[in-house]
């Protein structure tokens, strides 16, 4: 069982550092160098001018805290068919579960101190002494024991080992990590959800029921009510509303919000396939062209419709101007040339 359940944790995180190359490429690494040397920068200026009130600080602390006391999940790698094929092997999958909590605890205990020391300075601006955030230190430790183990406990109803609540957690976290490399690059294994979204509905009446309209109508369907598109879309574009939030220098939050629009629109062409399962599809009484043309009207709908969002919160928080201008020009050639370009090699 050991041998087995080490294999899979190998292979996993080897899929994983294969996808990785992908993220870690020569443009997203100098941008993340350039992200934290203004971050850097602007905590050296918080060091030196503390705000009066401490307000924000006290805020920013708690955030921080309470997103590193949550994070993590019980790596068992757990499938399907085990249910079935080690139910009789269940004391011995219950002793790896217990070794995977443990790792959960020294890897993710050991995330929350560091990033805990990070903001000593702050909580010593604050007037907190070292005792004292040594003992919130130690604190938030065995919080994060207890917290690991009550979601472990969830998974045992009356004394009986849960199978399909665990299997089904592990998943989720398996698919949580291959969509994060999804941003970059197309990865195999993703599973996608459909879930009816009714007070969306009303978006789909603005398609006009003709013929040549009818993979407009289907793709804007698709994009509703799939979790991976809706969601995905949702979050890069919180993503890019917090950068033009919290980012002072108007070039950077310029080119991340570029950036996010990028990795949103090299995400969302994957929409064009979505149909490709039913083959009842190639049966509809139009060409071939009709279905580019959809595509393309769809997904230029969406991505200028967030365009002008965000063009919108430019306006308002953007201190020099000429950037809204680049952030308009930069995704105007995303979504024309850009697109037309991708969408004629998907077809190919």
């Amino acid at each position: 069982m050991k041998r087995i359940f080490h294999e899979r944790r190998q292979a996993f995180l080897a899929r994983c550092l294969k996808y990785s190359r992908y993220v870690l490429n020569d443009h997203f690494v100098l941008v993340l160098l350039v992200l934290l040397g203004f971050l850097s920068l602007q905590y050296r200026q918080l060091l030196e001018n503390f705000p009066q009130p401490a307000w924000s600080v006290y805020l920013l602390l708690l955030v921080v805290s309470l997103l590193l006391f949550f994070a993590g999940s019980t790596a068992t790698y757990l499938e399907e068919p085990d249910q079935h094929f080690f139910l009789t092997k269940e004391r011995e999958i219950l002793l790896l579960v217990q070794q995977a909590i443990r790792r959960q605890f020294i890897f993710w205990g050991s995330v929350q101190i560091l990033g805990q020391l990070l903001f000593l300075p702050l909580y010593l601006k604050l007037g907190l002494p070292v005792w004292g955030f040594g003992l919130y230190l130690l604190v938030l430790t065995a919080g994060k024991y207890s917290l690991i183990q009550a979601k472990w406990s969830s998974n045992t109803k009356d004394g009986t080992f849960q199978w399909d609540l665990a299997i089904d957690r592990e998943r989720k976290r398996q698919q949580s990590i291959l969509q994060f490399f999804a941003l970059f690059t197309r990865v195999k294994g993703i599973t996608s959800s459909v879930k009816r979204r009714s007070y969306l509905d009303g978006l789909l009446k603005m398609v006009a029921k003709r013929s040549e309209k009818t993979w407009d109508y289907l793709y804007l369907r698709a994009f509703l009510r799939s979790g991976d598109f809706w969601g995905l879309t949702l979050r890069l574009f919180g993503l890019s509303l917090l950068v033009l939030l919290t980012i002072d220098l108007a070039w950077l939050a310029t080119g991340l919000v570029l950036l996010f629009n990028y990795l949103l629109l090299f995400q969302l062409l994957a929409l064009y396939r979505v149909y490709d399962y039913q083959y009842l599809s190639r049966l509809y009484p139009v060409g071939q062209e009709v279905k580019i043309r959809g595509f393309q009207r769809i997904l230029r709908g969406i991505l200028y419709g967030i365009l002008g969002l965000q063009s919108i919160m430019a306006l308002l928080l953007l201190k020099e101007k000429l950037y809204l201008g680049v952030l308009i020009l930069g995704s105007f050639i995303l979504n024309q040339f850009y697109l037309a370009i991708k969408a004629k090699k998907l077809i190919d």
